[in-house]
């Protein structure tokens, strides 16, 4: 590898404005398809659930935007404090609900899954999703995804839990985007330059889960997932190794079945 900068994926100062817009219109357009007003989303402090928040208020007005924060036995307390930040910032009604209760009683049903990181983990986002739906629910909302278009590329989200809403506003940004974005929305520099953590169990982080560093991850999906450029191309380009590439490679075949509808046998008659 050679001392280079990273793939550059940010948007000019004309893409950016459009882009933002672009998304503002679409958020509106997935309400009015629905018929509904207001909108949920998860708020959990970091860049995306933020840069998410920001783009709905602009697109709804902030009577219609509803945040929960829903903390568990693992969140980390700063998260949470900034979650709770952004919706006052942003002037938008929100609740902290706290999940341990409930993903608590799953355990006492399940207790052999007691000490299983990812079973347990996975089980927290599915509660936050549930929670999120029952107020869209109860309000005639709709719930806002806040996952990128990098994390859906390697299936870096709970398959019916963070995964499970009505639309991905931001679906379509590598996060190096959604970092610009969330910049020139105004949010404050410490989210945007915030270590990204899914909050799934105590100390975990993205970049040390995936193995590579989020510019690094960008790079490589821009160009052997979305751009199909062979392995050892993109590590050049990318300035990471083969191994990381294929390593890549791996996560966006294994979890091809994430970004799907559940299959069914092909009709027969």
């Amino acid at each position: 590898m050679t001392d280079i900068e990273p793939l550059d994926l940010r948007f000019s100062a004309d893409e950016l404005a459009e882009q933002r817009a672009h998304i503002e219109s679409f958020i509106e357009e997935r309400l009015d398809a629905a018929g509904v007003e207001r909108a949920v989303l998860g708020l959990s402090g970091g860049v995306d659930s933020t840069t998410t928040a920001y783009l709905a208020v602009e697109a709804l007005g902030k009577e219609n935007v509803h945040g929960l924060v829903m903390p568990g036995e693992v969140s980390d307390a700063d998260n949470m404090t900034d979650a709770e930040r952004v919706a006052e910032e942003l002037g938008i009604e929100y609740d902290v609900l706290e999940i341990n209760p409930i993903v608590d009683e799953f355990l006492n049903a399940v207790p052999e899954a007691e000490g299983d990181r990812l079973a347990v983990g996975n089980a927290r986002a599915r509660t936050r999703a549930v929670l999120n739906y029952l107020v869209a629910n109860h309000e005639g909302g709709l719930v806002l995804g806040t996952g990128n278009r990098t994390e859906a590329a390697i299936g870096y989200f709970t398959k019916y839990g963070d995964g499970a809403v009505d639309c991905h506003p931001i679906g379509n940004l590598y996060k190096q985007q959604v970092r610009q974005l969330a910049a020139d929305l105004g949010a404050a520099q410490e989210l945007v330059e915030k270590t990204p953590t899914a909050g799934l169990w105590a100390g975990q982080t993205d970049e040390e889960e995936i193995g590579m560093d989020y510019d690094t991850l960008d790079a490589v999906v821009a160009l052997t997932i979305d751009g199909e450029v062979p392995p050892e191309a993109t590590a050049d380009i990318a300035d990471t190794t083969v191994e990381n590439v294929q390593h890549v490679r791996d996560l966006h075949a294994k979890s091809e079945h994430k970004r799907h509808v559940p299959p069914a046998p092909e009709q027969l008659f």
